[in-house]
């Protein structure tokens, strides 16, 4: 089979598209034929470097895939060849608080990933692709979109919340149409007239170009009244967390999700003095995909795909992803 390895160091140069032999599913186990997979700015930290640089290598990258069940080993009785399947970021975190164990499960780092013709899974690290969507977006909901969820429902959010998404890639869009199929009020930030556009065609209910609004946390404290949002979906990080405490309510929550604005300082008095939550989002269980996927596909929702590579063509995906000017997802297709 083929596959792209991080071989011989860190960065995109190292990344190699090799011949591995085919897998086998051991007791347990689940070997699946991928035919799509998406990208994340983890994988990107994972190539260069940033994610672990300690990390073992060689390492097949990737967290997200979706594909058909090929065989399964001893003792599987949850699926069979046929199945169209979506493989879980975590392979040992069924529900639940996260534990060390199902924290070092993770595809992509902790485990050899999926951008590979054939993957062994866990039988518990699968759940089924949702009837309405293609491969290529049943690839795009792992992290992401799982990311997003997460967020969204440890802060409780539904009819009268209000939450702040920033910018437009994959857990930021997923935030957006989640939080609306939830009936929740959106507002979003993004640097790009452009990308407003598409973000109020997706749903948001108000939009800030931070180019020329750059005191956005001003203008979302405004947009409620004074009174602040329900939840920031962080995916800035460091540098953007202290904008997000101004603007949350008091008693509000942070999902802390990312590190795209790189590293800064931000002073912890307004989260206590708000009685602020900061919730750390790392992913979620697979109870929590299957959740997300019942609303999906209660609610027809369709993941929104900026742009499909095909698999040979992975390090121009990579390349397409690190330039930042895409919304929603950027997926691989084999």
């Amino acid at each position: 089979m083929k596959a792209f390895v991080l071989r011989g160091g860190f960065g995109l140069d190292h990344l190699t598209h090799e011949d591995r032999p085919d897998p086998t599913p051991g007791p347990g186990q689940v070997l699946v034929r991928v035919r799509a997979a998406s990208l994340n700015y983890r994988d990107l930290m994972v190539a260069r470097g940033e994610y672990n640089p300690k990390l073992p290598l060689p390492r097949v990258l990737g967290s997200d895939g979706a594909g058909e069940v090929v065989a399964a080993g001893e003792g599987v009785v949850k699926w069979k060849p046929g199945d169209r399947v979506i493989g879980c970021f975590f392979q040992d975190w069924a529900d639940g608080p996260v534990s060390e164990a199902a924290a070092r499960s993770a595809l992509g780092a902790d485990r050899d990933g999926v951008l590979a013709e054939l993957v062994v899974f866990e039988e518990g690290g699968l759940v089924a692709v949702p009837d309405h969507l293609s491969f290529e977006e049943a690839a795009t909901l792992p992290c992401a979109a799982v990311t997003a969820w997460h967020a969204l429902h440890v802060a409780g959010v539904g009819v009268g919340s209000t939450v702040l998404v920033q910018g437009t890639g994959g857990v930021s869009i997923f935030a957006l149409q989640l939080a609306k199929a939830l009936g929740a009020r959106v507002l979003l930030t993004t640097r790009s007239a452009d990308k407003a556009d598409r973000a109020t065609a997706l749903g948001a209910d108000a939009v800030c170009v931070t180019a020329d609004v750059p005191a956005w946390e001003k203008w979302a404290w405004d947009q409620t009244g004074k009174h602040g949002v329900d939840l920031v979906v962080e995916v800035g990080g460091a540098g953007t967390m202290e904008k997000s405490l101004r603007c949350v309510r008091y008693g509000g929550h942070v999902g802390l999700i990312g590190v795209l604005s790189g590293p800064g300082t931000f002073n912890p008095i307004l989260a206590v003095m708000k009685g602020v939550t900061v919730h750390g989002i790392f992913v979620g269980s697979r109870a929590r995909f299957e959740a997300m996927n019942a609303v999906i596909a209660g609610k027809q929702i369709r993941p929104v795909i900026d742009r499909v590579f095909p698999f040979a063509a992975a390090r121009a995906a990579f390349d397409h992803l690190a330039a930042g000017g895409h919304v929603g997802k950027v997926v691989l297709t084999l």
